[in-house]
Protein backbone atom coordinates (compact mmCIF):
# COMPACT_ATOMS: atom_id res chain seq x y z
CA UNK A 1 0.00 0.00 0.00
CA UNK A 2 2.39 2.69 -1.19
CA UNK A 3 0.17 5.81 -1.01
CA UNK A 4 -1.63 5.83 2.32
CA UNK A 5 -2.87 9.17 3.64
CA UNK A 6 -0.28 11.04 5.72
CA UNK A 7 -0.73 12.91 9.02
CA UNK A 8 -1.18 16.68 8.89
CA UNK A 9 0.81 18.92 11.20
CA UNK A 10 0.90 20.81 13.47
CA UNK A 11 -0.70 18.09 15.59
CA UNK A 12 0.71 18.25 19.13
CA UNK A 13 -0.77 14.97 20.38
CA UNK A 14 0.53 12.63 17.69
CA UNK A 15 3.61 14.31 16.22
CA UNK A 16 6.02 12.40 18.57
CA UNK A 17 4.35 9.15 17.46
CA UNK A 18 4.98 9.95 13.79
CA UNK A 19 8.54 11.11 14.42
CA UNK A 20 9.13 7.73 16.11
CA UNK A 21 7.72 5.98 13.04
CA UNK A 22 10.30 7.80 10.91
CA UNK A 23 12.97 6.18 13.12
CA UNK A 24 11.31 2.74 12.93
CA UNK A 25 9.96 2.96 16.49
CA UNK A 26 6.40 2.17 17.59
CA UNK A 27 5.68 4.63 20.42
CA UNK A 28 2.93 4.76 23.03
CA UNK A 29 2.38 6.78 26.19
CA UNK A 30 2.44 5.76 29.84
CA UNK A 31 1.21 7.86 32.74
CA UNK A 32 3.85 8.83 35.31
CA UNK A 33 1.14 9.24 37.96
CA UNK A 34 -0.78 5.94 37.73
CA UNK A 35 1.34 3.88 35.25
CA UNK A 36 -1.68 3.53 32.95
CA UNK A 37 -0.91 2.76 29.30
CA UNK A 38 -2.37 5.32 26.89
CA UNK A 39 -2.90 4.82 23.17
CA UNK A 40 -3.77 6.56 20.78
CA UNK A 41 -1.66 9.66 21.61
CA UNK A 42 -3.43 12.18 23.86
CA UNK A 43 -2.79 15.15 26.10
CA UNK A 44 -3.93 13.44 29.30
CA UNK A 45 -4.14 10.02 30.92
CA UNK A 46 -7.36 8.18 30.15
CA UNK A 47 -7.10 6.36 33.50
CA UNK A 48 -6.55 9.20 36.01
CA UNK A 49 -6.64 12.45 34.01
CA UNK A 50 -3.01 13.37 34.71
CA UNK A 51 -1.11 15.50 32.20
CA UNK A 52 2.15 13.76 33.16
CA UNK A 53 2.61 11.31 30.27
CA UNK A 54 5.87 9.79 29.04
CA UNK A 55 6.61 8.33 25.60
CA UNK A 56 7.73 4.68 25.60
CA UNK A 57 8.98 2.43 22.81
CA UNK A 58 7.03 -0.75 22.16
CA UNK A 59 8.73 -3.98 21.09
CA UNK A 60 6.07 -4.00 18.37
CA UNK A 61 4.90 -7.54 19.09
CA UNK A 62 1.33 -8.58 19.76
CA UNK A 63 -1.68 -10.62 18.73
CA UNK A 64 -4.60 -10.07 16.41
CA UNK A 65 -7.60 -9.21 18.61
CA UNK A 66 -10.07 -9.11 15.72
CA UNK A 67 -10.00 -8.31 12.02
CA UNK A 68 -12.06 -7.75 8.92
CA UNK A 69 -11.16 -8.28 5.28
CA UNK A 70 -11.84 -5.29 3.05
CA UNK A 71 -12.67 -6.51 -0.42
CA UNK A 72 -13.31 -3.18 -2.12
CA UNK A 73 -12.61 0.40 -1.19
CA UNK A 74 -13.53 3.62 -2.92
CA UNK A 75 -10.82 5.72 -1.27
CA UNK A 76 -8.33 6.62 -4.05
CA UNK A 77 -5.37 5.81 -1.76
CA UNK A 78 -6.55 2.20 -1.61
CA UNK A 79 -8.18 1.79 -5.03
CA UNK A 80 -5.44 -0.44 -6.50
CA UNK A 81 -5.58 -3.00 -3.70
CA UNK A 82 -7.26 -6.33 -3.76
CA UNK A 83 -8.57 -7.75 -0.50
CA UNK A 84 -6.62 -6.68 2.61
CA UNK A 85 -6.91 -7.34 6.35
CA UNK A 86 -7.74 -4.48 8.71
CA UNK A 87 -7.14 -5.57 12.31
CA UNK A 88 -7.05 -4.52 15.92
CA UNK A 89 -3.70 -5.59 17.34
CA UNK A 90 -3.20 -6.12 21.09
CA UNK A 91 0.40 -5.09 21.76
CA UNK A 92 2.31 -6.87 24.52
CA UNK A 93 2.75 -3.59 26.44
CA UNK A 94 -1.00 -3.36 27.00
CA UNK A 95 -2.45 -1.17 24.28
CA UNK A 96 -4.56 -1.90 21.21
CA UNK A 97 -4.15 -0.29 17.82
CA UNK A 98 -5.77 -0.58 14.42
CA UNK A 99 -3.56 -1.45 11.48
CA UNK A 100 -3.18 -3.85 8.57
CA UNK A 101 -1.88 -7.39 8.58
CA UNK A 102 0.42 -7.75 5.59
CA UNK A 103 2.55 -10.49 4.08
CA UNK A 104 -0.16 -13.11 3.74
CA UNK A 105 -1.09 -14.83 0.50
CA UNK A 106 -4.85 -14.66 1.15
CA UNK A 107 -6.17 -12.37 3.90
CA UNK A 108 -9.49 -14.24 3.86
CA UNK A 109 -7.71 -17.44 4.97
CA UNK A 110 -4.28 -16.55 6.37
CA UNK A 111 -5.20 -14.12 9.17
CA UNK A 112 -6.71 -15.35 12.43
CA UNK A 113 -7.72 -14.09 15.85
CA UNK A 114 -4.90 -14.74 18.33
CA UNK A 115 -2.25 -14.81 15.59
CA UNK A 116 1.13 -13.40 16.68
CA UNK A 117 2.32 -10.42 14.65
CA UNK A 118 5.22 -7.95 14.65
CA UNK A 119 5.30 -4.34 13.49
CA UNK A 120 7.01 -3.18 10.31
CA UNK A 121 7.08 0.34 8.93
CA UNK A 122 5.83 0.69 5.39
CA UNK A 123 7.50 3.51 3.48
CA UNK A 124 5.23 5.60 1.29
CA UNK A 125 5.76 6.72 -2.30
CA UNK A 126 4.63 10.16 -1.25
CA UNK A 127 5.02 11.65 2.19
CA UNK A 128 7.59 11.49 4.95
CA UNK A 129 5.97 9.18 7.44
CA UNK A 130 6.07 5.39 7.20
CA UNK A 131 2.94 3.59 8.36
CA UNK A 132 3.07 0.90 11.07
CA UNK A 133 1.71 -2.39 9.73
CA UNK A 134 1.95 -5.91 11.12
CA UNK A 135 3.28 -9.16 9.69
CA UNK A 136 2.66 -12.66 11.10
CA UNK A 137 5.66 -14.15 12.91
Amino acid sequence: MPNRPQPRFPEPNSQPFWEGAKRGELLYQQCNSCNGVVFYPRMLCTHCGSLDLAWKQSKGEGTVYTYSVVRQNRNPAFSDLGAYALAYIDLDEGFRMMSNVIGVADPTKDVSIGQRVKVEFEKQDSGDYPIPVFRPV
